[in-house]
């Protein structure tokens, strides 16, 4: 998974995991399996208030862009991610919420 950031203020916090092409949003299972390669899927199909873009499946690899929620005090890191490239199971760290330039697990 091709994951970009687009930084908004939020209270929430967003924790991120990987099982397959099941993407987990604070435990919210989105099951992207279905999506061929070549196809977008668009956003409004998902239903999840976190993706800020469609889903697309390319050569293999589902490419989308999420919210990151941030508070008042973010650190660069955070209001200016680096995209993330999921490829094993499990926890997938994303900018930290708050100052400083550590990284947040799901």
């Amino acid at each position: 998974m091709h994951i970009a950031f687009s930084p908004q203020r939020r209270e929430e916090r967003l924790s991120l995991a990987r099982s397959g092409d099941i993407l987990i949003l604070n435990g919210e299972e989105l099951d992207l399996s279905g999506i061929p390669d070549g196809a977008t899927l668009p956003r409004d199909a998902v239903g999840s208030a976190w993706l800020a873009s469609d889903i697309e499946r390319i050569d293999g690899v589902l490419q989308f862009t999420l919210i990151l929620p941030h508070g008042p005090d973010a650190g660069a890191a955070t209001l200016f991610p680096e995209p993330i490239h999921a490829e094993i199971d499990g926890p997938i760290s994303v900018p930290a919420w708050g100052p400083g330039p550590t990284t947040e697990e799901a």
